[in-house]
């Protein structure tokens, strides 16, 4: 009786492998998980148009089926098979295309600022999966910071000087990083040269980077938020909220609440009024 034994640690070990992979997700890998919502909506933007390309060939498939039907007393067994073909075929060719498009270099600069954050996550992403895991950390890190930036740019015309800085920030210093550091062979890359190796160089670039891009977001925000503190003193000062109102001699006032008008402050003479 042959021995068994073998077969049946082989069998054990391949069940453990295909468990493993069901667990992660199958043998199926999905594509590159977006990093801001810049990118994520204009990957968005493609499948909507898969989806409507998919239907319109589906439901023209179909009436195109039923006319001939209507014409010739039926389209009978081959001529169904063949409308179901014809269906896969499409379902096949429209659930790929057409493809998310990465964007060149070239034009990562180039739009306004909502185009110019979606193409760069876009890109990002693109290259992300050839950057050493540290790296990939801050790229996802950049993703949400661009989201961030891209709002602070609205309004900014291309005159600004703020916008000819982030251009060039994002569009060139960011890009220009990361295809200096894939010029090097990979096997290279771990290698020590004038004391770090290109990893542990490429690691620390996009980290001083991400700091720029928050630095950039934190300055073209300070007016915003300027303004919302003036707004919170003097709806503070004019409604008082749940606090005590404070007039020109020094007296509390009870707040609205209470039932006790508060007194018309625009009577009172413009240098108490202030």
């Amino acid at each position: 009786m042959p021995d068994s034994t073998r077969d049946s640690e082989r069998i054990l070990r391949e069940a453990k492998t295909s468990l493993a992979v069901q667990r992660d997700g199958g043998t199926h890998r999905p594509g590159p998980r977006s990093i801001g919502k810049g990118s994520a909506a204009a990957k968005r933007k493609v499948w909507l148009e898969r989806l409507r390309n998919l239907v319109i060939a589906v439901v023209t498939i179909w009436i195109g089926a039923g006319i001939a039907g209507a014409m010739f007393g039926g389209i009978q067994f081959w001529g169904l098979m063949a409308v179901i073909v014809a269906t896969c075929v499409a379902v096949g060719v429209f659930s790929s295309f057409p493809k998310v498009k990465v964007p060149k270099r070239a034009e990562l600069k180039q739009g306004n600022p909502s185009q110019m954050v979606a193409r760069t996550e876009l890109w990002l992403e693109a290259q992300r999966p050839a950057l050493p895991p540290p790296a990939q950390t801050i790229v996802d890190q950049l993703g949400v910071q661009l989201d961030a930036l891209g709002l602070q740019l609205k309004g900014l015309g291309d005159n600004e000087p703020a916008m000819a800085e982030v251009r060039e920030l994002v569009g060139e210093y960011i890009p220009e990083t990361i295809d200096n550091y894939r010029k090097i062979p990979a096997h290279l890359r771990t290698e020590e040269y004038a004391g770090k190796t290109a990893d542990e160089r490429l690691t620390e670039s996009l980290t001083k980077l991400s700091g720029e891009v928050d630095r950039v977001t934190r300055r073209l925000a300070e007016g915003a938020l300027d303004d919302l503190a003036i707004k919170s003193r003097y709806l503070e000062y004019r409604y008082g909220g749940a606090e005590a109102l404070e007039d020109a001699s020094g007296q509390n006032l009870p707040a609205p609440d209470t039932g006790v008008p508060l007194p018309d402050l625009t009577a009172l003479p413009a240098k108490q009024a202030k």
